[in-house]
């Protein structure tokens, strides 16, 4: 499967409109970037279930602000709209698989829980 591009008119979309969303935040001018872009390409092909995206943090600098990324490429991992995994660097392809694997295996029920949990806590003090 290819990558989708992801813009502030699209993200939202595709963010709650998929269960499984993979997003690599990039720019043209960046060496690890561009390093990345084949483990991440390969990864694409090779779990077609998964959506793979991409944001160019230089055509995109509104999506970059709001999830406050500092450095590039920044791997996020976004499960029924919540980021359960964001990491500056370019990633090893066995990396890059070890990180999928745990996201498939998170409990989402019990992450869902404690996001509330950690909601209701923080607007109680």
């Amino acid at each position: 499967m290819s990558t989708l591009e992801l813009t502030k008119e699209n993200f939202d979309e595709v963010v709650s409109s998929n269960d499984f969303v993979l997003i690599d935040f990039w720019a043209d001018w960046c060496g690890p970037c561009r390093m990345f872009a084949p483990v991440y390409n390969k990864a694409s092909e090779k779990h077609g279930d998964l959506v793979f995206a991409k944001v160019d943090t230089e055509a995109q600098p509104e999506l970059a602000a709001a999830f406050q990324i500092q450095s590039i490429p920044t791997l996020m991992i976004v499960r029924d709209k919540v980021a359960v995994f964001a990491q500056p660097g370019a990633l090893p392809e066995p990396a890059l698989e070890d990180v999928i694997a745990q996201a498939r295996a998170l409990d989402m029920e019990q992450v869902h829980k404690a996001v509330a949990d950690a909601q209701s806590s923080g607007s109680a003090g």
